[in-house]
């Protein structure tokens, strides 16, 4: 599935809950920082608890996902191209074409809901994220 990922500074529900009023859409999914396992090498503050990990909205037959940003981001840098797909060979290839020349925002890595995740701007300034599903 190729699709735009939307990254918002603290106020992802009520952007996404607009989207879905303005586009008379659905939200599918929506987690919090709160919904994840424990991790020692990634703490949540408790202040950053209620803010969307991951949240989908269906419009029509599109979908736009969109999440909290735990770095402030700036207007126009704050969306990704996201491939999802089972194929992980296709993530392994385009990641490690991609980050030559470019910049590792999160290094491609197992996850707890996905085989590989990962993002990237890569050297035209385009930032993508990557998703091989379990």
């Amino acid at each position: 599935m190729l699709g735009h990922y939307l990254m918002f500074n603290r106020n992802c529900e009520e952007a996404i809950k607009t989207y879905e009023k303005a586009f008379n859409g659905t939200i599918t999914e929506m987690r919090k920082y709160s919904d994840m396992p424990p991790n020692p090498a990634f703490p949540i503050p408790e202040e950053n608890k209620n803010l969307v990990l991951h949240a989908r909205l269906q419009i029509d037959d599109m979908e736009i996902m969109c999440a909290d940003s735990s770095e402030k981001s700036t207007k126009g840098n704050n969306m990704y191209v996201s491939i999802t797909t089972k194929d992980e060979a296709l993530v392994k290839d385009a990641w490690d074409l991609l980050k030559q020349e470019g910049e590792i925002y999160m290094d491609l890595s197992p996850s707890f809901f996905a085989t590989l995740h990962g993002s990237l701007q890569d050297k035209y300034g385009v930032n993508w994220m990557f998703t091989a599903l379990k």
